[in-house]
C-alpha cells in the first residue's frame, strides 16, 4: 500500500492523527515523521511516529522544511485545524505569499494551495483514505434507535439541503426539525452548528443533523469525520438523529460511539 518506507503527516487536532498513526503501522508503515501544531495537536502523538517536529500555525516553510531535511517525499493531512486559526495565524512569508495570491480564502483554497507548494519542493500530499477505509460506515449503517417515519423524513429532508448547501461552499452539515432548516454550518464548525441547532429545536429536542461531503471534495485535506466528541455534542443539543453519507465520512473509536448511542437514545445512521 505504501508507495514509499517513509511518510509524513501533517497533524491537526482531536483524534485522527493518532488512529492514522496506528492504522500506518499496522498496515506496514517504517517509518512516520509528524509535523505537529502547538495548541492543535495533541502531544499522545509522539511516541507513535519516530519523528516529531512542532510548530506553530502558518510556518509554512519551516514545515516543508521538516520534511525535506528528512527524506520524506510523500505525506498525508489529517486532523482539523480550528478554521479560525487560519485567520488568527501570523503566516510566515511563504504563507503569506499564498495568502496573498488567494481570491477566495477557505479551507479547500487554502490547504490546497498549501499542497501545491508542499509539491514545489519535492513532497507530494496524498490521500489518507486507503489507510482509514475500515473506519468509514457503508450504506445501512446503522447505531441506537430505530428512526420513526418523521425522522426519516426530516432526515431525507436535511440530505437534501445539506447537499445544496456543500455545493455552494457554505458548509456540510445542516440541522431540521419537522420540514424546518434549524442551522447550517458555516464558519464556525460542525459542533457549534450542532449546538445552536439543538437550541432551536426547543425544550424538548429532536433534530435530525445531516453532514455531508463537498461535491468535489479534496480528501487530501479535507475528510468528514465525527466520534465520540460529537455524539457528545448531539447529546447536549438534545439531537436525536445524525445521518452521514456513507463511505465517506469516518466514525473514530466506533465501539464507544455504539455504547453511547445506545445509552443515550441517539440514532446514528448512513443516508444517501
Amino acid at each position: 500500500m505504501f508507495q514509499r518506507d517513509t511518510l509524513g503527516i501533517i497533524a491537526g487536532n482531536r483524534s485522527l492523527p493518532l488512529i492514522f498513526a496506528r492504522q500506518a503501522r499496522s498496515l506496514g508503515a517504517k517509518r512516520l515523521v509528524a509535523v505537529a501544531f502547538d495548541g492543535e495537536t495533541d502531544p499522545k502523538l509522539a511516541p507513535l511516529v519516530d519523528d516529531i517536529v512542532w510548530l506553530k500555525v502558518g510556518q509554512l516553510s519551516k514545515t516543508i522544511a521538516a520534511f525535506t531535511s528528512r527524506g520524506v517525499d510523500q505525506c498525508v493531512m489529517v486532523g482539523q485545524i480550528a478554521p479560525k486559526n487560519l485567520f488568527d495565524l501570523r503566516p510566515d512569508l511563504r504563507a503569506m505569499a499564498l495568502l496573498l495570491k488567494l481570491r477566495e480564502k477557505n479551507a479547500h483554497t487554502v490547504f490546497g494551495a498549501i499542497a501545491d507548494e508542499l509539491k514545489k519542493d519535492g513532497v507530494e500530499l496524498i490521500e489518507a483514505i486507503p489507510w482509514l477505509q475500515p473506519l468509514m460506515p457503508a450504506a445501512g449503517f446503522e447505531l441506537g434507535p430505530k428512526l420513526s417515519a418523521e425522522q426519516r423524513a426530516d432526515a431525507a429532508f436535511g440530505w437534501r439541503i445539506a447537499r445544496e448547501v456543500s455545493r455552494l461552499e457554505i458548509g456540510q452539515t445542516v440541522v431540521v426539525k419537522n420540514g424546518t432548516v434549524l442551522a447550517v454550518e458555516g464558519f464556525e464548525g460542525t459542533d457549534k452548528c450542532l449546538a445552536r441547532g439543538g437550541e432551536l429545536a426547543g425544550k424538548d429536542g429532536g433534530a435530525v443533523a445531516v453532514k455531508v461531503a463537498k461535491e468535489k471534495h479534496d480528501l487530501r485535506f479535507d475528510i468528514p469525520c465525527i466520534g465520540p466528541q460529537t455524539l457528545e455534542t448531539c447529546a447536549a443539543a438534545k439531537i436525536s438523529v445524525l445521518a452521514l453519507e456513507p463511505g465517506k465520512t469516518l466514525v473514530l473509536e466506533q465501539d464507544v460511539c455504539a455504547q453511547f448511542a445506545k445509552k443515550h437514545k441517539l440514532s446514528l445512521i448512513t443516508i444517501s
